[in-house]
């Protein structure tokens, strides 16, 4: 049995007509795309979340209702804007963000799906585990500036008791008493094999 006999494809793969030469520098072809009904694997990135509900066709309402907002005629004459409904939820959304109807049935099925998650799953939804996450990433960052404001008021300190006490002319600039730097001293480590790092 050969190398490739051990792999273990999760769907047959399709090939796609290449795209002719006039266009190649344009966009790049799609050559390969797993088969219909392949289900989607989320990666597993820095923490493992479940994803998000998936949602049945049989239960979504869909329609397409003319678009609204800037870009003139050609946005208030066609039919691209959709409007999805989750029946068992009551939950609607209305999708009107690209000119592209496809686009925008994309992007609503996303929006409802985050939706009716939050719907279902309330507090231990995605959408509220990424909100405490950034909340909590902020408190973080205020506690890292509230922590270097506080050294740069010990900086000023001493530097104004470094002017106080009148500071050691030094080629290079002034050097200070040692009184002043005292508090300020690094502790030596000693590890085990008696060697000094500090």
């Amino acid at each position: 049995m050969g190398t490739l006999g051990s792999f273990r494809f999760p769907a047959p793969l399709t090939r796609i007509c290449p795209v002719p030469w006039a266009h190649w520098y344009r966009e790049k072809p799609a050559l390969l795309s797993l088969g219909a009904g392949v289900p989607r694997v989320q990666v597993a990135g820095k923490k493992d979340h479940p994803a998000l509900l998936s949602l049945e066709e049989s239960d979504l309402e869909e329609q397409f209702v003319k678009g609204h907002g800037p870009g003139g005629q050609a946005t208030n004459k066609t039919s691209n804007c959709v409007v999805l409904k989750h029946v068992p939820s009551g939950l609607v959304v209305k999708c009107h963000q690209t000119r592209s109807l496809d686009q925008n049935r994309k992007l609503a099925r996303k929006i409802l799906q985050e939706k009716v998650d939050v719907f279902y799953n309330e507090e231990n939804s995605v959408a509220y585990r990424e909100r405490r996450e950034a909340e909590k990433k902020k408190q973080e960052r205020k506690k890292r500036a509230k922590q270097t404001l506080e050294k740069k008021r010990l900086l000023k300190e001493l530097w104004e008791a470094f002017e106080e006490e009148g500071g050691v002319p030094h080629p290079h600039g002034y050097r200070a008493p040692k009184a002043v730097f005292a508090r300020f001293k690094k502790p030596r480590i000693v590890l085990h094999g008696g060697l000094n790092c500090g």
